[in-house]
């Protein structure tokens, strides 16, 4: 597959050579490559794991929603005897997967000049007054037409149906990559814009129930806030909630002195109607930020791009929150702050993940799943913080004494790395053979390394 052009990063643990008990590096494959790295051995990346849990292996294993989650949705689909419930799911699955971004009036009217242009060149007099007519028509049936969802509380449910499991899986992914990584770290608040049924609550709960006291889930759908109470409840409108401190509410905290340890958006700027809309919204949910933004959004090209414009918006933001003036940057999975690599290649492409999960079962969804998003994780402070490491951003594609990754590397490039245990180490190849689509290799570059220890001169 081709990628973009840059200093490629051969990944290299080079030969080790063992004399008198002690290991020694070779450095003869660096002195006949450029641009060699090595496993980062600076940080004792194994300890005394295998390479099967070396720290870059972020993947998880196949989520299954909690059983009393499980059991309070059946409960309400059953009560509602909606009919024909699996074509209404199937068709909002295949819409929302489907669905574009909503076209910018600036955009429209260059298409609209565009077009003028186009049809002055072969018109004539007599068809001059026909001229705004073809525009217009042309407009209509060229231009992607985006409506505003209104969830209403059949809407509500369907999209519980469909969504919940997937939702629930792509967070739960995004929260195991922090978890992972900073296992010290544990959260005592949460806001969800967009909350929609709540699969964040349910995720953060599932991953810090044991030190999150507050969540905030703000949507402006009334229904939707009431059937997320609901699923809280076991599926009633009475009772105590089965996840204590959760709070609803369909506006934003309007308070600059309100912060949140993590605050979430998944599958919700692209319901908003315009850039200008999501500009807003993104800058107040990065004010309202004490230490992660997650955003989530559909694996599609439509998704990543929207993605993306936040990272821009948040990395570029000139805007400090009274709270917390730290500035921002990736925490994942980009290990970089650098233009998208994906996104310049001749042909872009979507940086997206997959999470395996076992669905709501219902009659029509009892095989397993694979929810495919995309998704950015900003943090306060500063880069040098982080490991950047290189990410895993296809699946891996094991060979007979080799191995193909699809990398995205800290100097903002693609890499197409064929790994063999001959040319770059057996570590470093042992590692690359057990990692996945979303993990990260433990590699350093040459720039990274230590520098060598002074020679004394040769004697006279």
């Amino acid at each position: 597959m081709a990628t973009a052009r840059g200093p490629a990063y051969l990944l290299t643990l080079g030969r080790w050579r063992r004399g008198l008990g002690i290991a020694t590096q070779s450095r003869a494959l660096a002195a006949l490559v450029p641009g060699v790295s090595q496993v980062d051995n600076q940080s004792d990346f194994l300890g005394k794991r295998s390479h099967r849990r070396h720290p870059g292996i972020l993947q998880l294993s196949r989520v299954r929603l909690p059983q009393v989650l499980v059991d309070a949705v059946q409960l309400l689909l059953l009560e509602s005897s909606m009919p024909n419930m699996e074509k209404h799911v199937q068709a909002l699955t295949n819409y929302l997967w489907s669905r574009h971004l909503p076209v910018e009036p600036e955009e429209l009217q260059r298409r609209a000049v565009h077009l003028e242009k186009k049809f002055l060149e072969n018109a004539d007099s007599c068809q001059m007054e026909k001229l705004c007519g073809e525009v217009l028509h042309a407009l209509r049936r060229t231009t992607y037409h985006w409506q505003e969802l209104s969830y209403s509380e059949g809407l509500s449910l369907v999209y519980m149906a469909a969504r919940l499991d997937g939702g629930f899986a792509a967070v739960s992914r995004a929260f195991h990559e922090i978890q992972a990584r900073l296992p010290e770290f544990q959260p005592q608040t949460l806001m969800d814009f967009g909350s929609g049924t709540g699969s964040v609550t349910w995720a953060a709960h599932s991953t810090w129930g044991q030190s999150l006291r507050e969540y905030m889930c703000v949507d402006s759908s009334a229904a939707m806030l009431e059937l997320a109470e609901k699923l809280l409840k076991g599926g009633s409108g009475s009772g105590m909630p089965y996840v204590p401190g959760v709070f609803f509410r369909q506006f934003l905290p309007v308070s600059p002195k309100v912060q949140f340890d993590v605050v979430v958006s998944a599958f919700s700027l692209s319901e908003l109607p315009s850039k200008a809309n999501r500009t807003d919204v993104v800058q107040t949910l990065w004010r309202k930020t004490g230490h992660f933004l997650i955003l989530v959004e559909n694996g599609t090209k439509a998704g990543h791009s929207l993605l993306m414009d936040a990272r821009d918006l948040v990395l570029n933001g000139k805007e400090k929150s009274p709270l917390d003036p730290r500035p921002g940057f990736v925490f994942a999975p980009c290990p970089h702050e650098l233009p998208c690599p994906q996104l310049t290649a001749s042909k872009p492409l979507a940086c997206s993940f997959s999470q395996a999960y076992h669905p709501i079962p219902f009659s029509w969804n009892k095989k397993p799943k694979e929810e495919k998003f995309s998704m950015v994780i900003f943090a306060r402070g500063s880069p040098e913080e982080a490991n950047r490491w290189p990410r895993i951003t296809q699946p891996v594609l094991k060979r007979p004494r080799h191995v193909h990754c699809h990398l995205c590397c800290p100097d903002g490039h693609m890499q197409h790395a064929v790994i063999t245990a001959r040319r770059h180490g057996r570590d470093l190849y042992r590692c690359a053979r057990v990692s996945s689509w979303g993990d990260r290799l433990p590699v350093i570059t040459p720039s990274e390394l230590p520098p060598s220890p002074a020679q004394d001169p040769p004697e006279s």
